[in-house]
């Protein structure tokens, strides 16, 4: 294929990438940038394995025969409630191949540069495997936590800002070495070491991030595997992977600057590494009182005298797969004449979105499912609040406990409304480790159980 048919191949990809993301901005239009972007990526491919670089295609088609499978293999068996997990691995596998190109680009090229330009290279194939490191690493920890693998506490070494420092001044100064360094050698050593400092960096940074806060770290994990990308392609001298992995790494950061924003917290904590444990490093208070439950019955009666219905929905409900039933439900009761809406926190699920894309898979209207600044003026006015398995994000305590690790964190204040139903299967405390008031107040009942048998319940008594 000529270069130039490949450098127009490369800007019609950078195109489509861009729509992209402008497309993924709504659900709405979720579908169309979701068709962009692959269609960007399979030009990009096409591109690049039929471009004048590559000679050698056996070995190149069964790796990607290979990838391929396991692409589809993955995405036929990953539920929904474990998309959070896969994006957290498949990122941890961008800093991987960050670090075996940057490794082989070094050996394979750096030989046959001289002067500035080879210094130039060094500082591209040093960064890319700085980057990395630290995204495969932290990657590989925000999977685990994810998956329940590693508990989601922050683990609080002492001096923990002081060693984050020394890592840095030590990755800065095997830098200064690595660039010029004599004999390939001894580069190699640099960045082996190098390498082990920020493997140990991506752990650390992770580990000390409470599992409240896990939604963030992905999105900026996310960011974070973009500039990788871009490193890369550097390296490989490769205008669209640098142009991609600009777009995917500003992104992520503006996700989560705008995420760190809704939350209360401080954008500068996230890359320090104490993101959400500043403010609140205590456990948080126990709680002790009696609580009311409530049948499925008294649910669906409660919700036929009601006018203003709002649902929020968290965690629990993707577990128990019952956005359908809720659905079902909704179209019930506006088919009745009454107002239902949904509330959705900035990091309800486990990763930016989780929600919205739960209930857009449940065919839930996009005009009546709103964001937490959008709604809760309301719940003063409403009459039912129907909380299905949320936790941290409905905590009245991240606004009277100063010393409660979700401190600060606007949440949705569904305790002001009329009445409150929670569905949970117990008593247990949220993904942040903190007990929760609200299941004690004199408004709240609790429908224990399986959200999607409840919901199901309350669905036959309301025919």
């Amino acid at each position: 294929m000529a270069s130039g048919i490949v450098t127009a191949s490369y800007i019609i990809a950078a195109v489509l990438f861009i729509l992209s993301l402008g497309g993924l901005s709504h659900p709405e239009t979720a579908r169309r940038g979701n068709a962009y972007g692959m269609s960007g990526m399979l030009i990009a491919i096409a591109a690049t394995v039929f471009g004048s670089e590559v000679s050698n295609y056996a070995p190149l088609m069964l790796v990607m025969l290979v990838g391929g499978t396991l692409g589809v293999i993955a995405a036929r068996r990953v539920q929904m409630t474990e998309m959070p997990e896969l994006v957290a691995i498949l990122h941890s596998f961008v800093g991987l191949a960050a670090v075996l190109i940057g490794y082989a680009t070094y050996i394979d090229s750096t030989g046959h540069l001289h002067g500035a330009e080879r210094a130039i290279h060094e500082v591209e194939i040093y960064l890319g495997i700085l980057i990395g490191a630290v995204t495969f690493t932290g990657s590989v920890v925000a999977f685990g936590k994810l998956r329940g693998k590693i508990d989601g506490k922050p683990v609080m070494l002492p001096a923990r800002h002081w060693l984050n420092l020394a890592l840095l001044v030590a990755s800065v100064w095997l830098g200064v070495e690595f660039v010029g360094s004599a004999t390939t050698g001894w580069g190699i050593f640099l960045l082996v070491i190098m390498t082990l400092i920020a493997f140990a960096f991506g752990v650390h940074m992770v580990m000390a991030i409470g599992g409240a806060d896990m939604p963030v770290v992905v999105s900026m994990l996310n960011s974070y595997s973009g500039w990788a990308a871009a490193a890369t392609g550097f390296m490989l001298s490769n205008d669209l992977l640098i142009v991609t992995g600009a777009l995917v790494g500003s992104s992520g950061a503006i996700l989560s600057y705008i995420m760190c924003r809704a939350m209360n917290r401080h954008f500068l904590s996230v890359i320090a590494g104490g993101f959400g444990t500043s403010s609140g490093s205590g456990a948080g208070v126990a709680y002790d009182g009696e609580v009311e439950s409530i049948s499925a019955d008294e649910t669906a009666e409660l919700l036929r005298e009601a006018n203003h219905v709002v649902i929020v929905p968290g965690y629990g409900m993707a577990v128990a797969q019952a956005q359908n039933t809720v659905y079902e439900i909704t179209k019930m009761l506006r088919e009745q004449g009454k107002e239902v809406r949904f509330a959705i926190h900035p990091v309800a699920g486990r990763m930016p979105g989780h929600m919205n894309v739960l209930l857009a898979e449940a065919r839930v209207p996009y005009d009546i499912v709103l964001e937490m600044d959008e709604i809760n003026e309301d719940f003063p006015t409403t009459d039912v609040v129907i909380v299905i398995g949320a936790n941290d994000i409905v905590n009245p305590s991240a606004q009277t406990e100063p010393e409660s690790p979700i401190a600060g964190m606007p949440v949705l204040e569904v305790w002001k409304a009329t009445t409150a139903i929670v569905l949970k299967r117990s008593m247990a405390s949220g993904y942040a480790g903190v007990d929760n008031p609200l299941f004690f107040r004199e408004n709240t009942r609790m429908l224990f159980g399986d959200a999607k048998q409840s919901l199901d319940a309350v669905l036959g008594s309301l025919h």
